[in-house]
């Protein structure tokens, strides 16, 4: 019998979890309720749940701190709410890791259908990964999709999971162009409405953890276009 898919609601509005949570078991998936940041880490660690909602703005904990907690462990797919739906929320939840946003007040029918469109991406992502080993080799670089991982001279590199699928996806096709919005739906699969600050955010926090010199390889901007992956032959 296939395991029902488990979501993690973290909001400190009981409504939130009533409506959202009444859709959720209508299509055979159930819930937990956490109504603090440090509930919400407590029990993700201890259910370790398939998709998180997550607010922004709860007790203890603001979502965007939980968010980056997660992410420091998992690459589980996060639904981030917020009750103000400016720009900068979108850009600061997509450069700490979440898959998507919605902005209250929304419709639970809308929440649950975005959680099954991530869920499914998501889902056929693993089972390519799984069926296709996933590593790319440049001189003394190795990113491994399988394991999420990024090794230079059989050294790890501490990198988050959107950093190590840019990455992998940028040295999988040395020398091609991808535009910011190309990065964005390949890795996220959402049109985030030009936030592609989001991706040079990305782009610079990989690069200070790649070394600038004494490789034959980096992550180069082309300007007024987007990134590519070189190599020095």
């Amino acid at each position: 019998m296939e395991k029902s898919i488990h979501i993690l609601i973290c909001d400190d509005n009981q409504a939130i979890h009533d409506t959202i949570g009444a859709y959720i078991k209508a299509e055979g998936m159930t819930y937990s309720s956490a109504f603090d940041g440090l509930e919400a880490l407590e029990i993700f660690k201890k259910e370790k749940p398939d998709f998180v909602i997550l607010d922004i703005m709860m007790p203890k904990m603001f979502g965007t701190e939980v968010c980056k907690e997660i992410r420091k462990i998992s690459d589980v797919p996060i639904l981030m709410l917020t009750a103000k739906g400016e720009e900068i929320d979108r850009i600061v939840g997509l450069e700490i890791g979440a898959d998507d946003y919605v902005v209250k007040p929304f419709s639970p029918r809308e929440v649950v259908t975005r959680v099954k469109t991530i869920l499914k991406r998501y889902q056929a992502n693993n089972k390519e990964i799984k069926e296709n080993k996933k590593v790319v080799k440049v001189d003394n670089l190795v990113v491994d999709l399988e394991k999420y991982t990024i090794e230079i001279d059989n050294h790890p590199i501490d990198a988050t999971p959107k950093e190590i699928e840019i990455l992998y996806l940028l040295a999988s096709n040395i020398g091609k162009v991808f535009t910011r919005e190309q990065i964005l739906s390949t890795i996220w699969g959402y049109d985030y409405f030009g936030d592609t600050r989001a991706v040079d955010t990305h782009i610079k926090r990989l690069r200070k953890k790649l070394p600038e010199s004494g490789v034959s390889w980096g992550i180069k901007s082309i300007y007024g276009v987007g990134y590519k992956f070189e190599v020095q032959r």
